[in-house]
């Protein structure tokens, strides 16, 4: 029976992975996998259902904690999108030099993915980058460009990529950790795209009448909304302060982010009184829940809850067992999963990784936590299809799947590869426990 699962399991990703051509969102199959998994698991173990209940009810908690957490990010992002708030960055932008401008664009995507995260980033950097760069051929090299960034910056942050997020709430990273330990890996990732491409990127950014003040999405020239700069200054803020609370409270990081997530719910629905209810609406965090990305957070519940099926079987954990004896080096397991993490989702692999992998042997900032953010992160830049990030810049900008694979793949495998060196390097003087004799 446990063979039959792990199958449906192994068809329910490929289903994922496959979703463009099978015609099926991935979000469906996710539930499917994840739903038929415990079902079956249910129906044909011995165990007794108040125990497979209990072992349901204990996972459930830990996904709730990531999808709560993840609706309220993008709430928040969403509401001060709304307000344009973003243009306070992107308006500062001016410069005609594309290798300068390249610079400046893929350092605002680095360090703004860390604080919203890897995918809000790409689509804002992404809609800067075609008032900026009216060459087609140009900006494709800037999308590619900010997919390696957005990744990268989001690699060190516990809030920046989804799956640095769940290794922060599950607790196998902390927040100050992580940032001190992956920041320099994760900006030598950046980097050494960015100095090969200083040398050999030719092309001019084309012209095109006043792009700068051109329309934006919400149909406002240049005009700055009432609010936005409150909102904008409001969102950072409560999106940063979500790891302080979790240090200083010990409360887990959800509560952080819906505490935040109130905070701007009150200011929005105070910025503009006089508006009738119409109105208003685009501009209340109601209006930005019904934007937000909902089918994404039920896939991650699908993924998440198929994963909790295979643990709790106990299949990861002798999956590990077999990893361990066949390959032995789990810096090299970890390197494998980076490279994997370009071709399929990088949420199940985490997932799995985390059940894999026992928290009593492999403590809080043990080296296999910290290696595994900056691989999944990192790693799936090689592929267009590998990250959120770059699916997102993929369906906006329609960057064809075999010109990035020419153009940008080997710079960001050139980039992992640099950044997982000197993350090697410098974990042994940056490790946080000394390491347990087995």
């Amino acid at each position: 029976m446990e063979l039959f699962i792990v199958l449906l399991f192994v068809l329910g990703y490929l289903a994922i992975a496959f979703e463009h051509p099978i015609k099926v969102n991935k979000t469906a199959s996710a539930l499917l996998t994840g739903v038929l998994c415990w079902t079956i698991y249910a129906v044909s173990s011995h165990e007794s259902i108040e125990v497979i209940g209990e072992d349901l009810s204990h996972h459930l908690s830990e996904i709730a904690a990531i999808l709560f957490f993840l609706m309220g990010a993008m709430t928040i992002v969403e509401l001060v999108d709304a307000y344009q708030g973003f243009r306070i960055i992107t308006d500062r932008i001016n410069t005609k030099n594309p290798k300068v401008l390249l610079w400046i664009v893929c350092i605002v995507t680095f360090f703004l993915s860390a604080i919203l995260d890897n995918l809000t980033t790409a689509i804002v950097m992404v809609s800067l980058s075609r008032k900026l760069v009216p060459n087609k051929d140009m900006r494709w090299f800037f999308g590619g460009m900010i997919v390696i960034a957005a990744n990268a910056g989001g690699a060190w942050s516990p809030i920046g990529d989804v799956t640095t997020t769940m290794l922060w709430i599950g607790g196998q990273i902390s927040a100050s950790n992580i940032m001190i330990t992956l920041l320099l890996p994760s900006i030598v990732c950046l980097l050494v795209p960015l100095i090969y491409l200083q040398f050999t990127l030719k092309g001019e950014l084309g012209h095109a009448g006043s792009h700068h003040h051109a329309a934006d999405g919400h149909g406002h020239h240049g005009k700055e909304l009432k609010g936005s700069r409150t909102m904008f200054f409001l969102g950072v803020g409560g999106l940063i302060s979500v790891p302080i609370f979790k240090t200083v409270t010990h409360l887990p990081p959800y509560l952080g982010m819906l505490l935040a997530l109130g905070v701007i719910w009150v200011v929005s629905e105070l910025i503009n009184p006089d508006m009738d209810d119409k109105q208003k609406r685009p501009y209340t965090a109601a209006g930005a829940l019904s934007r937000i990305d909902v089918p994404s957070v039920l896939f991650f519940l699908g993924i998440l809850l198929a994963v909790g099926a295979l643990q709790s079987m106990g299949t990861l954990a002798n999956f590990s067992k077999f990893l361990e004896t066949s390959i032995g080096d789990q810096r090299i397991i970890i390197t494998l999963i980076g490279i994997l993490s370009s071709i399929v989702d990088n949420v199940p692999l985490v997932a799995a990784s985390m059940g894999m992998y026992d928290m009593s042997v492999f403590y809080q900032d043990h080296l296999i936590w910290e290696y595994l953010a900056y691989c999944a992160g990192t790693g799936g830049s090689i592929l267009i299809i590998g990250s959120a990030a770059g699916v997102a810049v993929m369906g906006m900008e329609k960057i064809d799947f075999i010109w990035y694979l020419k153009r940008i793949s080997l710079l960001a495998m050139l980039g992992y590869f640099a950044g997982a060196i000197i993350y090697l390097i410098i974990q042994p003087y940056l490790a946080v426990h000394p390491p347990i004799v087995q």
